[in-house]
C-alpha cells in the first residue's frame, strides 16, 4: 500500500489495527500519522484516548499494555510511538502484531531507517495492518512532486521556476512543502509560479542560481558564467561549492549521455535523460559545443575539484576561489 492509498482508506474512515510507517523520508511518515491523529477522533475522545509515546522512554512490554486497553466513550483509541527507531528489540512486538485489539490504532514511527521485510515481524504486519516505507525521492522526480502538490492547491508553476527549487533546496521534502505552503499563502489561488515569485518570497535569486549558471556554461557565455559564480562566491551559505559542483556533474553527464542515445527525438531525450520536455533544447544546443572528448574533460576537472574542497591537493585556496577556478577551468 502506497502512501495515497493509505490516505484515501484513511479519509473512508477504513482504518488498520496498526501503522508501521518506516524509512528515510519523514515526510510522508508525518504527514500520514498526522492525518490519523487530527481525524480519527473528536477533540471530546482525544482526552482519554489518544496517546503519545516516545521510543527513548517507553519499550515494548509498555507499548503493547496501552495498545491492549478499550477506549473510553469512543469507537477507538489513538496510540502514536515517535522515534521508536530507539527502541531495543522492537520484533517482540510481533506477539501483539499477531492478535491486535481492533479497537486500538497504533501508530508507529520507525524513521530514517526500515526494518528486514524477510524477517517474521514484518512479514505479520503487512498480512492485516500497514507496512509502508516511505523512501526519499530521486533528484530528477522533485520537479514532477512540486508540481503535483501545487495542483492538489490549485496553483501551478512554471518549469524554471520548479527547475530552481528542486536545485536549491534538496529533496527534504518537509523543507520544500514548508516553502511551497509560503508562496501557496502569499499568492492568489490559481497563480502560475514563476522565478520573480519565488525570489521574492523565498528569496532565491531569479539570475544568480545554479540552473542559470547551466544555461550560461551551455552557451560558453563567459560574462554570465562569471557573473552568477562571483555571486555565488560572495554568498558562499547560499551557495556552496560542494552543491555547485554535484549539480554540474549530473548537468554535464547529461550532456555527455545525449551524445551517444541512438534516439535523438525530443521525446526519448526527455525519457533517456529523465528531465521535462521543455529542457530537452537546453541540452540538445549544448551538445553541439561540448563535445565528448571536453566533457569527459569536465568530469575530471569536476573530480579534481570535490576533492579540492574537501582538503585534498588544496593549500590555500578558499571555497570562493575554488568555485572560481572551476568555472574558468570548464570554459578554456
Amino acid at each position: 500500500m502506497d502512501y495515497q492509498d493509505i490516505l484515501v482508506n484513511l479519509k473512508k474512515k477504513i482504518y488498520h489495527p496498526i501503522y508501521f510507517l518506516m524509512g528515510e523520508e519523514s515526510y510522508f511518515i508525518d504527514q500520514i500519522t498526522d492525518y490519523i491523529s487530527k481525524n480519527v477522533l473528536t477533540e471530546a475522545e482525544k482526552s482519554f484516548n489518544q496517546h503519545i509515546l516516545y521510543g527513548k522512554d517507553t519499550d515494548v512490554n509498555t507499548i503493547i499494555t496501552h495498545a491492549r486497553r478499550f477506549p473510553m466513550m469512543a469507537n477507538h483509541q489513538v496510540i502514536v510511538v515517535k522515534e521508536a527507531q530507539n527502541i531495543k528489540k522492537i520484533e517482540e512486538l510481533e506477539t501483539y502484531v499477531k492478535a491486535p485489539l481492533k479497537s486500538t490504532i497504533l501508530v508507529i514511527n520507525y524513521k530514517y531507517k526500515s526494518i528486514d521485510k524477510r524477517k517474521s515481524f514484518a512479514k505479520q504486519l503487512a498480512k492485516s495492518n500497514v507496512l509502508f516505507e516511505s523512501k526519499k525521492i530521486y533528484d530528477n522526480k522533485l520537479p514532477a512532486w512540486i508540481n503535483g502538490y501545487l495542483s492538489a492547491h490549485n496553483y501551478s508553476i512554471t518549469p524554471q521556476a520548479s527547475a530552481m527549487m528542486a536545485e536549491y533546496l534538496g529533496t527534504d521534502l518537509s523543507k520544500v512543502s514548508n516553502e511551497l505552503n509560503k508562496l501557496i499563502i502569499t499568492l492568489p489561488e490559481g497563480t502560475k509560479i514563476a522565478p520573480d515569485h519565488i525570489e521574492k518570497n523565498i528569496g532565491i535569486s531569479k539570475d544568480y542560481n545554479i540552473f542559470e549558471l547551466q544555461n550560461a556554461l551551455s552557451q560558453r557565455n563567459v560574462l554570465k558564467s562569471n557573473q552568477i559564480i562571483n555571486y555565488f562566491a560572495a554568498n558562499p551559505s547560499s551557495n556552496p561549492i560542494t552543491r555547485t559542483i554535484s549539480s554540474l556533474y549530473y548537468y554535464f553527464m547529461k550532456i555527455l549521455t545525449y551524445h551517444f542515445l541512438p534516439d535523438k527525438s525530443p521525446n526519448a531525450v526527455a525519457s533517456s535523460l529523465q528531465v521535462a520536455p521543455y529542457f530537452v533544447r537546453g541540452y540538445i544546443d549544448a551538445a553541439k559545443i561540448y563535445n565528448p572528448k571536453k566533457l569527459v574533460a569536465i568530469m575530471g576537472i569536476l573530480r579534481e575539484y570535490d576533492m579540492k574542497s574537501k582538503g585534498f591537493g588544496n593549500v590555500s585556496s578558499s571555497a570562493a576561489d575554488l568555485q572560481k577556478e572551476l568555472i574558468y577551468k570548464i570554459l578554456h
